[in-house]
């Protein structure tokens, strides 16, 4: 990745419904040169898509919840597919530590969270579950910060 990468990249997390040719005006290159750079930047699986960034709570999932996952060992993948089924688990991490995955889910409230819970807890080969609930989000998912950094140290080379 170079600078006009980075630039690229920032200027869609900022607004990510611009189009090829308004990006190109606002960068100052060809309609051409952004195609083939977020072309190359999804081939190399960099640029993963353009989802909307979903409120949640306005959905009406307002808790969010992190629960760390024990499991059977070499049993991760059956689990994985099982909690893919559940529709409120909203990603799922393999960790080193204490547990085995450490899984982000959202609820309606704290019957539906409970629910939530003895549903994942259900799944066989899930050993032992720790839960917390987050009561707020400081930093929401991000990565302007890193691509503002990447941009510094391509253009200072």
């Amino acid at each position: 990745m170079d600078d006009l990468d980075a630039r690229l990249l920032l200027l869609l997390t900022d607004a990510p419904r611009l189009g090829v040719l308004e990006c190109a005006r606002r960068l100052g290159v060809a309609r051409g040169t952004v195609q083939a750079r977020l072309d190359r930047l999804a081939e190399r699986g960099v640029l993963a898509g353009f989802p909307p960034e979903l409120n949640l709570a306005a959905m009406g999932y307002g808790l969010t919840a992190f629960a760390v996952l024990e499991i059977a060992q070499g049993r991760r993948a059956r689990v994985i597919e099982a909690l893919s089924a559940i529709e409120q688990v909203c990603e799922a991490h393999a960790t080193t530590g204490q547990g085995d995955l450490f899984v982000r889910l959202v609820a309606r409230d704290h019957d539906d969270l409970q629910r939530v819970i003895d549903e994942m807890v259900s799944v066989p080969d899930v050993l032992r579950t720790s839960t917390s609930m987050a009561l707020s989000t400081p930093i929401p998912p991000r990565v302007r910060p890193l691509l503002e950094r990447l941009a510094q140290e391509t253009k200072s080379r």
